[in-house]
């Protein structure tokens, strides 16, 4: 094990440039995924991880200590490992490893979520989570969001990215156009219920940026429009909570059961 304490250390610098840059890891075709659950999620559904950077307290003892056990790694001063900024609390784990790229196009006979300008990294995280619990093995970013492999939005999503195929930079008004289902778009203005609407598949739901919604030219291709009825003094949801309910009526309505060993959580 290497230990690196000074920040003008070569390898620390291109950490914190992974850490801090979307362009940077763009180019290296790398992210950084932080904390144990995430980097054995990433194991679990993907690959063994080559690179793994663990703090210098983190090796003192407990699960971290545990799992890093013989394995070849770079050990971080803790000062050093603050530093990346990745989250307020460093884990003391991280892994360095390639950028998932989709092995195909966008399926237009499969369920599908489009996001429209979520920005936030936080709620793209959970979107991107949301739609992998309800089974949606699709998610389709516009030009605009948030970009989905980095740190903040892994960590949010929890390791759901490594389940699904993420679209980035998507013309999302191209695919509804051509998509073979249903598009179903959420909005306020001319809309049903949506627990009044058949939710039969496939199906492509459109949620849209904080604040601002889905744009209009989305708004007016969609084939249905949804509201959830909300009887509390209340106008709005968190995208996220409003992509949640949709989702899990659609789930509900198609009576699916969970695999073996599978079931309700809250984590």
């Amino acid at each position: 094990m290497k230990l690196i304490q000074s920040r003008d250390n070569a390898f620390f610098k291109q950490l914190k440039r992974l850490a801090e840059s979307g362009r940077e890891r763009r180019k290296a075709g790398q992210t950084l995924l932080d904390g144990l659950h995430l980097v054995e999620a990433w194991e679990t559904h993907r690959a063994p991880v080559e690179q793994l950077v663990v703090a210098e307290s983190a090796l003192a003892g407990g699960e971290i200590a545990a799992y890093v056990g013989q394995r070849d790694c770079t050990v971080l001063a803790d000062s050093l490992m603050r530093e990346l900024g990745i989250v307020e609390t460093p884990s003391g784990l991280l892994a360095i490893v390639e950028t998932p790229v989709p092995a195909a196009s966008p399926d237009v006979h499969a369920d599908a979520v489009l996001l429209d300008g979520v920005q936030d990294p936080g709620n793209l995280g959970s979107l991107i989570r949301t739609a992998a619990a309800a089974g949606v093995r699709q998610i389709l970013l516009s030009p605009g969001c948030a970009a989905a492999w980095s740190p903040k939005v892994l960590r949010a999503g929890q390791g759901a990215h490594f389940v699904v195929n993420v679209h980035e930079e998507l013309d999302l008004e191209h695919f509804m156009t051509v998509y073979c289902g249903v598009t179903v778009v959420t909005c306020l203005a001319d809309s049903t219920s949506l627990f009044d609407v058949s939710l039969d598949g496939p199906l492509a739901w459109v949620f849209g940026a904080e604040g601002t919604g889905v744009r209009p030219a989305l708004v007016e291709i969609a084939a249905r429009r949804v509201r959830i009825p909300m009887p509390g003094a209340v106008e709005s949801l968190n995208v996220g909570a409003a992509a949640a309910v949709c989702l899990f009526e659609m789930v509900r309505r198609r009576n699916v059961m969970p695999a073996e060993g599978q079931g309700a959580g809250i984590s």
